[in-house]
């Protein structure tokens, strides 16, 4: 009969669960994995928030000393609601998928910091305009996800933005523009001016 064989079945289950590995039942080793499994997973993401942190980002000279400076007046640092984005924020999706993608590829940025590229102020500065233009482009291949954790176009109140903001923003909505194609280095003036100045005439002529 069905319900018998569906007991016997189970039986063999519940015979196969308490049956020893070697000097382990394979139900405790089961239940261990699913703990060790737990405890992993608790340290792994601990560990990946931990990169997130500011502590973590400014761990690196250059930007205790040169970016972060440059984040504090602005209005992503300090504002009338509270509300601070920090660097993560702004340079970490927070979709898992494309989290993980981006701790990859920022493992590269690690190891450029540990070999020395950028370990002077004078060695920052002279690489400062390309490592910019890298995230830049970054940003515009993924639609400025990152942006996107805060900011949408659809949620935007036109009432309580400047009329420029207005037409800037309708504009990019119907021109299929993102983000950073009109706000770069907003939270990073030096870069800014340095993108200006490359964008100058040489010798101050007007082309």
């Amino acid at each position: 009969e069905p319900s018998t064989m569906i007991i016997e079945r189970l039986r063999r289950y519940w015979t196969t669960i308490r049956s020893p590995s070697l000097h382990l039942s394979l139900g405790f080793l089961t239940v261990g994995g699913f703990i060790g499994g737990i405890v992993f997973w608790g340290g792994f993401n601990t560990a990946l928030e931990f990169t997130n942190t500011e502590t973590f980002c400014t761990g690196c000279h250059s930007h205790e000393r040169d970016v972060l400076p440059e984040l504090k007046p602005t209005i992503h640092f300090t504002n009338r609601s509270g509300v601070r984005a920090k660097c993560s924020d702004c340079h970490v999706p927070h979709e898992w998928t494309v989290k993980i993608a981006r701790k990859i590829q920022a493992s590269k940025e690690v190891w450029a910091h540990i070999y020395g590229s950028i370990d002077t102020e004078e060695k920052f500065h002279a690489r400062r305009l390309l490592l910019a233009q890298r995230e830049w482009a970054r940003f515009k291949a993924n639609d400025s996800l990152e942006c996107r954790n805060c900011h949408d176009f659809k949620t935007m109140d036109p009432e309580k933005q400047k009329d420029r903001s207005v037409v800037k923003h309708e504009g990019a909505m119907e021109d299929g523009k993102t983000c950073i194609e009109c706000h770069k280095g907003i939270a990073h003036k030096e870069v800014h001016h340095l993108l200006e100045q490359e964008k100058a005439p040489a010798g101050g002529q007007q082309g």
